[in-house]
């Protein structure tokens, strides 16, 4: 079991997020109020502050939402979940592992702005079952089908 360290939105793709603190994760949607959001299979993004602090110990002035990811989580190995693991978010939201990683095409904002982009490697995308409520000190755990 693990917990969510920050939640995160921008109004634009390709750039970095802001910790809102809380949101409302909305069944296929996503994160209220994303950039991201919408009817596809990357509906939310997750990556885990293990992650962020290996970037830190490099040096890079990053944090929670630096890399665009809209939910930073804690203790929870994310990139060892396989594709369709459920996961409860907080009391009420249920969301599905749709992929891990991702490929860059190109050096996005987000790699020039922080000097590296874990998201391709260490992040997953999740899609909404259902909505609820998500904020920061929320559980997020593996729910067996």
């Amino acid at each position: 079991m693990g917990k969510i360290i920050a939640v995160c939105t921008s109004e634009k793709t390709g750039e970095r997020k802001r910790n809102i603190g809380r949101g409302m994760l909305i069944v296929n949607h996503g994160l209220e109020g994303d950039a991201h959001a919408g009817e596809w299979p990357r509906q939310v993004s997750l990556l885990a502050i293990e992650s962020i602090r290996r970037m830190q110990e490099k040096g890079l002035d990053v944090g929670p939402g630096d890399f665009a990811e809209n939910l930073t989580t804690e203790g929870i190995d994310l990139v060892s979940l396989p594709v369709s693991t459920k996961l409860r978010i907080g009391r009420e939201a249920l969301g599905e592992v749709t992929q891990i990683g991702k490929k860059c095409h190109s050096r996005c904002a987000i790699y020039y702005q922080a000097g590296d982009c874990v998201m391709p490697r260490k992040g997953i995308f999740i899609r909404v079952l259902k909505g609820g409520p998500v904020e920061v000190g929320d559980e997020i755990e593996v729910v067996a089908d």
